[in-house]
């Protein structure tokens, strides 16, 4: 593999996009998990869950610090790895790329105002309140960027004349046909890995014999949000796949290497692949890519045989969605074991195995999260605008990109090392225990 600029550029691009991932998916999930729990905790005059509000929230500042360091290096990214694509594309989509940049600062205004007024209002629910705008702007953030990745999966509003795009219709390009379901799976799979990391840091304290009333109520409360967004989820991942058949079929195709047109098509899981592109080991399940594509076994759904080779994407992308698709399936029987074990009296949802599978949800869901983006964005290769422009069209071809890659790769390190240290001297130094008897020593909210 030669180390060009354009492989040298995809290289920087990926690692930026993995570390940033994990912020962002973060910054979207737990301002809702926040409100949530602030929300029981007055409706319910309990302490634990206001609490919990509020260690959540002093955590995902830090979160958000790091995360906007990286947005920042996506952004300068852009424009100088891939002048050529920004060239054609960067009027079409301009639009979105303000609109997440305002709604961030929306978000951060209100998680300003949110942090610095606890128990300011006599009204507690006009605290609670602030948690809205903070939610939306969070989540409006993974929507306008969502779309432009969306654009470049099924590009429209704009013509290309000379290299130049003209008769360009920036809401078109937004509202394009990948927008929905990349948006429906965006936010979901953000808000059940952000239950997932909660709930996996509290079933790790109780196995460490902090099983204390906070510990419990929290694992509950994130268990059964995480089993309505790993529903959500599935739907959404049902939903994509639909997209993809009706609109990328040669991504569906690679992802389940389906290499010839027919109808009643099996759903290939797991197995290997030969250098004849003959499958070994695998598991078969009849006509079940068909209904997948398209709610009937008698669905045709195209193969691979009807695009030309050099516009393939690589083969390999199925292990990263039977990998995907696999922990997705893993989250959603452990949460809904879990609240199971909880309804069912009989059952004891603390059992330590149980507790660890919880423990193993969190970072699975997350290498989840990075499993389907190298999926969405590989499965798009060999297209950075898919019919218009390729991404070896769309690199830099200045030097230095190599020494840019180690920079940025020990500026990621710093700051992960950074990021952790600070959480757990954050949260190691005062225990929820401690804090709870300091603010609630009359069980009351104060």
């Amino acid at each position: 593999m030669e180390l060009d600029s354009v492989m040298l550029s995809r290289m920087l691009t990926s690692v930026t996009l993995a570390f940033h991932i994990i912020f962002a998916t973060i910054g979207v999930g737990i301002p809702v998990m926040i409100s949530i729990a602030e929300f029981i905790g007055i409706k319910r005059n309990d302490g634990h869950y206001i609490l919990l509000a509020r260690r959540w929230a002093r955590g995902f500042t830090i979160t958000v610090a790091v995360g906007v360091v990286t947005g920042t290096a996506i952004g300068l990214q852009l424009s100088l790895l891939w002048p050529s694509f920004m060239q054609v594309a960067g009027q079409v989509i301009a639009l979105p790329l303000f609109m997440e940049t305002f709604a961030f600062f929306f978000e951060a205004i209100f998680l300003g105002i949110y942090l610095y007024t606890w128990d300011r209002f006599k009204n507690r629910m006009v605290h609670w309140l602030l948690t809205i705008p903070i939610m939306i702007g969070s989540s409006a953030s993974a929507l306008f960027i969502t779309m432009v990745n969306a654009f470049m999966n099924t590009p429209q509003g704009f013509d290309l004349e000379g290299g130049k795009a003209v008769n360009i219709d920036p809401i078109a390009a937004m509202f394009n046909p990948a927008t929905p379901p990349k948006v429906f799976h965006v936010l979901t799979s953000a808000y059940l890995t952000s239950a997932l990391i909660l709930a996996a840091i509290t079933a790790f304290a109780i196995l460490k014999n902090k099983g204390s009333a906070y510990h419990r109520k929290a694992l509950r409360m994130t268990m059964v949000c995480g089993l309505i967004f790993a529903v959500g989820t599935a739907v959404a991942g049902d939903v994509s796949a639909k997209f993809l058949a009706e609109y990328q079929p040669e991504k569906l195709a690679a992802a389940e290497w389906h290499f010839e047109t027919e109808s009643n098509a099996d759903l290939v899981v797991f197995g290997t692949l030969d250098e004849n592109n003959e499958i070994h080991n695998e598991i078969r399940l009849p006509g079940f890519l068909s209904f997948l594509a398209g709610n009937s076994f008698d669905t045709e759904v195209i193969g691979l045989e009807e695009f030309p080779e050099d516009e393939l994407p690589p083969l390999f992308v199925h292990y990263l969605f039977d990998s995907m698709v696999s922990i997705g399936m893993f989250t959603l029987f452990i949460t809904s074991l879990f609240v199971l074990f909880w309804k069912w009296k009989k059952r004891n949802e603390w059992n330590r195995p149980l507790l660890w599978g919880v423990v193993a949800s969190g970072p699975l869901a997350m290498l989840a999260i990075e499993f389907g983006w190298i999926y969405a964005e590989i499965g798009r290769q060999p297209w950075i605008l898919r019919g218009y422009m390729k991404v070896a069209d769309a690199a830099t071809k200045a030097d230095g990109v190599g020494l840019t890659f180690v920079l940025f790769v020990v500026l990621y390190i710093i700051l992960a090392v950074f990021c952790v240290t600070v959480l757990i001297k954050m949260f190691k130094n005062k225990p929820p225990e401690l804090e709870y008897e300091q603010r609630f020593k009359s069980g009351k909210l104060q």
